[in-house]
Formats: C-alpha cells, structure tokens, sequence
C-alpha cells in the first residue's frame, strides 16, 4: 500500500508543482503585496507593512464604481443566462431534425473572437453622426426615439454590456445543457407518462433534479467567469472604462498595474485579494445551497 502511495505522488508531482509555481506562490506574492505600503516596484522597496492599501481601495471611488459594475452584471447576467440556455436546450433535445445544425449554429459566438463579436455590437449600438446604428433603426420603426447605448446614459451602457456577456457565454452553456438533457435516462419519462405525469411535473421532478449537477457547476463558473469580466466591457467601450464608468474590478487591477493611471502593484494586489474573497464567498454559499438542490445518482 505504501508503495502506490508513493506512486500515486510521483504521478501527481508535475501537477502539483505546475499548481504551486503558477498558482499558488502568485497568491501568496499577491497577499503579500497587498500589505506593503508604498512600494517602488523599481527599487522593490516600501516603507511600512500595514492595511493603508485596503483602506484606499475601499475608499477609490473609481475601484466602487467597477465594485458596482460587476455585481450588476454577475446579478442580471448568470442566472438570465443560465435560464435562456436551459430554454434553448429543452427545445434543441426535443428535436431530431438539424439538431446538430442548430447545435453548431448557437456555439459560433463561443468560438468567434471576443473583441470581434464586441466590435459588432458596438456598430449595432453606437450612435454616430452618420448613422444612429441598426438597433435604433429598430426601435425608430416601433415609434421610439433613438437611444445612444454606447456613449449614452449608465443604463444604456449596462444594458448592452449585459446584453453582450449574456451573448458570448450562452452557447457553451447550450452545449452543456444539451448534453445534460440527452444523457437523461428514457426509462424514468416512460414511467412518468405511464402513470399520466404532466409535462411540467416531469420537468420540475425529473428533469431538473437528473440534470442539477451541470446548472450548479454552469451557475459556479458562470459566478466566476462574471466576476472576472473586463474584456466584455473593453470591446464595447475601449480602454479608458473609467471615464465611461464602465470599468471592473479586474479592469481596475489592471489599470493600477499598467494604466495611464498605474504603477501600484500594491493596491491592485489589495483590489485582487479582495475579488480573491468575494468569489470565494460565493462560491461557498452556492456550495452550500447546492447539498440540498444538487441531486447526484
């Protein structure tokens, strides 16, 4: 037994060491950052170790603003998503017909270029002095007044930021979902309709407890990838997302790192633990809902 022990390590040691070279040890430098004050990234010096970095994140007013940003997105975003999906899926597993077709159809944004797919929008959104864009042609044709998404009101940018994030991260979603509900056993629908089950008690008692597993591992990510967003809002709204007060925590990180505005290795490690924390405190509480709506076979 002793020596599968120590096979078993031996396999796992290029993972770990991969783990803790480029996860782990990053953390902790990270941590550690977080408490120097006033580092010099060029001399690699600071002048006291203390919680100043926390305190001025907390208090940055740009850092509050993407703080806001991103919980409204990880809000409207994750659980919209995840339903459209699930609505999508039931239709594309009750068909045979082009059923891979439609498939491949709904995974092209997953595969097409993130800021490409954003540049799109943007074209379909951005009022110019040429064009009020496709979309508010749309709306004109309702009888309502034209809308500048781009450059407009912090509704408006919102709305197309959501709209977007929702966009790219549904057709893995589908994917997932799809195969979800294939791998559903017939054997438990034939039973239920066997006894006169209606089709939306079959849903609520047999369909959504067989496929739970993959909405609550769907429902993890998407929380994560939600959090971590920045891309999305740079290819609708370019770089400088703080004058468009549009940013992200992980925009924000960033921009102290390398920004017009950077060179603070300190307060993006604090900005970074604390969206360490935050996802790890969701995570957790969706840990916890899920041991009583998770039903595993």
């Amino acid at each position: 037994m002793e020596k599968q022990n120590k096979k078993a390590w031996l396999y796992l040691l290029p993972a770990l060491l991969f783990l803790g070279a480029f996860m782990v040890y990053p953390l902790i430098d990270v941590f550690i950052y977080s408490f120097e004050e006033g580092y010099n990234s060029a001399a690699q010096t600071y002048h006291g170790i203390g919680f100043y970095n926390y305190s001025y994140v907390l208090r940055d007013p740009y850092f509050l603003q993407a703080l806001k940003n991103t919980f409204i997105l990880v809000i409207i975003t994750v659980p919209v998503s995840t339903v459209l999906a699930l609505l999508i899926s039931l239709g594309l597993s009750s068909i045979t017909a082009l059923r891979k077709l439609f498939q491949t159809i709904y995974f092209l944004p997953y595969v097409t270029n993130t800021l490409a797919v954003g540049l799109v929008f943007m074209i379909l959104f951005k009022k110019t002095p040429y064009s009020d864009g496709l979309i508010n042609l749309l709306l004109n044709l309702c009888g309502m007044s034209s809308i500048d998404f781009i450059d407009g009101s912090y509704a408006a940018k919102m709305f197309v930021l959501c709209l977007y994030t929702i966009w790219i991260v549904l057709p893995f979603k589908i994917l997932i979902l799809t195969s979800a509900l294939l791998s559903v056993k017939q054997d438990y629908y034939s039973a239920a309709r066997i006894d006169g089950t209606s089709r939306r008690r079959i849903f609520f008692r047999i369909t959504l407890p067989m496929i739970s597993p993959m909405l609550f591992y769907l429902v993890i990510t998407g929380f994560i990838g939600a959090f971590k967003a920045y891309s999305d809002a740079v290819a609708l709204f370019g770089t400088n997302l703080n004058a468009a007060e549009m940013n992200t925590i992980v925009g924000y990180i960033y921009d102290m790192l390398y920004g017009d505005s950077g060179g603070y290795p300190s307060y993006a490690s604090a900005a970074a633990i604390l969206l360490f924390f935050i996802v790890l405190t969701v995570t957790c509480i969706n840990l916890l809902v899920s041991k009583k709506h998770v039903h595993y076979e």
